[in-house]
């Protein structure tokens, strides 16, 4: 099992001289999370406009939403004021989309998270999936079990992927930016997720997002070589590297820059010899 939490994360700030600017740093984050997205005006939806049913997937299950929350996305808006409905009843319908992504979706749109949502731990002053203090070690003690939310069933695909990817890359279709930052952030704190899940769903991330974002891809990236002996042992991860592709020049090219720094730290901590 692997995890995505590191306690050597990039950019790490440092502690502040003052408490009462960090503690204000930490009430805008919260604001922000507990709100919902803004309209194009700046200000929240309304929600007296007309009612629009989505339809989505080969299953066609069925959303409704509002118009104005719609219009929060500019793919989805666009796609309302084409007039892109396909009966009298004004019926929006996304047959590549998974129910359950949509749903994530959806209720960003109107809540500004979706489940499990980001909570603040204000004991351990940290950022944590609501939940996750009710989770239990696995049995034998080796270490914590995966939420039960953190992987989703794809059917395009016939197996599991991790749902923030699945929502990062349905963010990135959608125009949602924010989400995307929000779907990256809480894929760093999920733990616990098997290799062929992790791998599924970076391959997953590499055919589902353009090659100018590179935030998503480079969470696995990074992954890999944290974790490069776990991964050198799977029998998943030689299989998938015998397939190719994108995903692993680019992770060959990351470790020749990861050996690299490290070569170069080497280089200026040796004592210069007389």
């Amino acid at each position: 099992m692997l995890s995505f939490r590191s306690k050597d994360r990039i950019g790490k700030l440092t502690k502040p001289n003052k408490r009462s600017f960090r503690d204000a740093v930490k009430m805008k984050i919260a604001d922000s999370l507990d709100s919902p997205p803004k309209t194009a005006d700046g200000g929240s939806p309304a929600l007296t406009s007309a009612i629009i049913t989505i339809v989505v997937g080969q299953e066609q299950r069925l959303f409704a939403a509002h118009e104005d929350v719609l219009t929060l996305s500019p793919v989805l808006a666009q796609a309302c004021r084409d007039g892109f409905f396909k009966s009298n009843d004004r019926r929006l319908f996304l047959h590549d989309e998974e129910p359950e992504t949509f749903s994530c979706v959806l209720e960003y749109l109107y809540k500004g998270d979706y489940s499990p949502r980001l909570v603040h731990d204000k004991r351990r002053t940290t950022w944590m999936l609501d939940g996750d203090h009710k989770t239990t070690p696995k049995l034998g003690g080796r270490g914590p079990q995966a939420n039960p939310s953190a992987t989703i069933f794809h059917s395009g695909i016939g197996d599991v992927i991790l749902r923030d990817t699945a929502v990062y890359c349905a963010a990135d279709r959608y125009g949602l930016d924010e989400l995307k930052k929000l779907a990256l952030r809480k894929q760093g704190l999920q733990s616990g997720i098997e290799v062929s899940t992790i791998l599924r769903s970076a391959r997953y991330a590499y055919d589902n997002t353009p090659d100018t974002d590179s935030r998503l891809r480079a969470h696995y990236l990074a992954l890999v070589i944290r974790s490069r002996k776990t991964f050198k042992r799977s029998g998943t991860m030689q299989m998938e590297m015998e397939i190719g592709g994108k995903l692993f020049f680019d992770l060959f090219v990351a470790m020749c820059n990861h050996m690299d720094d490290l070569e170069s730290l080497n280089i200026k901590g040796t004592p210069k010899t007389i």
